[in-house]
Parts: structure tokens; C-alpha cells; sequence
């Protein structure tokens, strides 16, 4: 493992053991250089926000052009980067190992595995067969022995399973197989959070932010350790683009535009160095 690689791994582990951080979601090199130059202290790529801008419905980018994507962004960047790995672009666990063996050499300090099945009948994978996913992810990245944060994720909250205790014993299962950050997107409530915060201590929690429900200091409050926004900021980023091409096409007018980022400071923030 390069020296780099190192430091932002070391750098990624120290930002979960105190405080509360917020990760915010680039989906290519651009918007991850806009953001670190805001002063976020890592980032996490988007699954949703990386298929979009590749004309691709969530889900649906391939392992390699995912890896890729995360590659460029990684090395665009010097602060740690957290892959959203989806759910490891495989079923079975040895796939997963395979998977996530080959993200641990792409440059990122961090990666997170789910347990949807991507069925809207069946949108959650078996428990045992989640968990022996979660073991191969682990054991994937100690082999690889470059110490990358694997957060382990329950997505009943966001499939259509809202079951708080089914959730909190996935959570339980993933720490105890080796997750070193416990992630369940959907949560809302002040008495959700806290209830998974409270089950999986002291491991820290990243709680998902896509709207106006809550603050950091809330959040910090109860004691979670990383909050991310998911595909928010792709969405704000296509809610401007949307619009303004709209107004276009309907009523020929160009005043969408005329509040636009000048491209100077498009030019300053986004581009290299």
C-alpha cells in the first residue's frame, strides 16, 4: 500500500472515533474537488449520482466502470474517500470477497456493503446469507491489509422493510462480523436513531441526510458519528438543470441562468490545481 493510500486510511479511521463528520457525496472528479475545497474532511461516492451522470438507472453501472469512477475520484482528491460498494456487485459471499478484495486496491479509505436483494418482492437478503456477506467483506479487506473502514448497511428503512428491531439485529450481526461503521439509510426519528446508535456502541452510526429533517448539531446530539447525503447533491445539481432547460424549452426564456455560478468560481473550484 503506497504511503497516500496510508495516511487518508489512518486519517478516515481517526474521523470515526470522535465527534460527528459530515461525508458529503461527489459522483465524479469535478464535484469532488468542489467539495474539498468547501473544507469537508472526506467524501463518499453516490451509486445513485455516479449512474445518473453515466445515463444509467441506480444499480446499473457495471463492477468496472463503478471501480473506475471511483478510481478517478479517489486519486482527484486528498482527503479520504468512501466507496458506496452497493451490495459488493455480487450475491454470494465468495463474490462479495472477490468484489470488495479488488475495491480495496482502487484508492479508497472506506467502503460500505448492503443487504438489498434489488427484488421489490424480496428486497432484503436472507439474515445468514447477509451476514456471511458481511463476514466475506471483512475478511476481503484483511487480506488486502490496507486497513480500509468497511460499513456495514441495513436498507430495509429505504425497500420497503421499515422494521426498526429487524434492523437493529442486521446492524448487531454486521458489527459482530467485522463492519466497522453501522449505516441504516431511512431513518428519521430522533428515537430511531438513537435506538441504533445505542445497539451497535461503541461502533459509530452514519445517519443518511436527504432533506430538511434535521442538523448536525441534532445528529451530534445523539451521539452519531458521520452523516452523508446520498444522492441529495446530484439531485440539487439535476433539480438546476432540469429547471433551467424547462423554462427553455417551454416559454423560451433564459432567466433560470441568470442565477448560475459565475463560471469563474466553476472554473477555480472544480478544476485542477
Amino acid at each position: 500500500m503506497n504511503q497516500d493510500l496510508a495516511t487518508k486510511v489512518e486519517a478516515f479511521r481517526r474521523l470515526h472515533e470522535a465527534g460527528c463528520f459530515v461525508i458529503p457525496n461527489p459522483w465524479d472528479v469535478g464535484s469532488a474537488r468542489v467539495l474539498e475545497g468547501l473544507g469537508f474532511r472526506a467524501l463518499a461516492t453516490t451509486s445513485s449520482g455516479i449512474a445518473w451522470s453515466m445515463g444509467c438507472a441506480d444499480n446499473r453501472v457495471p463492477l468496472e466502470q463503478a471501480l473506475q469512477r471511483v478510481r478517478d475520484i479517489a486519486a482527484a482528491v486528498a482527503v479520504p474517500v468512501n466507496a458506496d460498494f452497493e451490495g459488493g456487485f455480487a450475491v454470494d459471499a465468495e463474490g462479495v470477497f472477490t468484489n470488495v478484495l479488488a475495491a480495496a486496491t482502487s484508492g479508497v479509505a472506506g467502503l460500505s456493503i448492503e443487504d438489498s436483494t434489488g427484488d421489490a418482492g424480496d428486497p432484503l437478503f436472507a439474515f445468514e446469507l447477509a451476514v456471511d456477506r458481511m463476514r466475506a467483506a471483512r475478511r476481503a479487506l484483511d487480506e488486502s491489509g490496507t486497513g480500509v473502514l468497511l460499513t456495514g448497511r441495513s436498507e430495509g428503512f429505504i425497500v420497503g422493510r421499515p422494521d426498526l428491531a429487524e434492523t437493529i439485529r442486521r446492524l448487531v450481526a454486521y458489527a459482530e462480523a467485522g463492519a466497522d461503521c453501522l449505516y441504516a439509510p431511512g431513518l428519521r426519528t430522533t428515537a430511531e436513531i438513537a435506538a441504533v446508535v445505542q445497539a451497535v456502541a461503541p461502533k459509530p452510526v452514519n445517519v443518511l441526510v436527504g432533506g430538511d429533517f434535521t442538523t448536525v448539531g441534532e445528529l451530534a446530539s445523539l451521539g452519531v458519528r458521520r452523516i452523508s447525503v446520498g444522492g441529495a447533491l446530484a439531485r440539487a445539481a439535476w433539480s438546476g438543470l432540469i429547471d433551467a432547460a424547462r423554462e427553455i424549452a417551454d416559454t423560451g426564456r433564459f432567466s433560470r441562468l441568470a442565477g448560475a455560478v459565475p463560471f469563474a468560481e466553476i472554473e477555480r473550484r472544480a478544476s485542477a490545481p
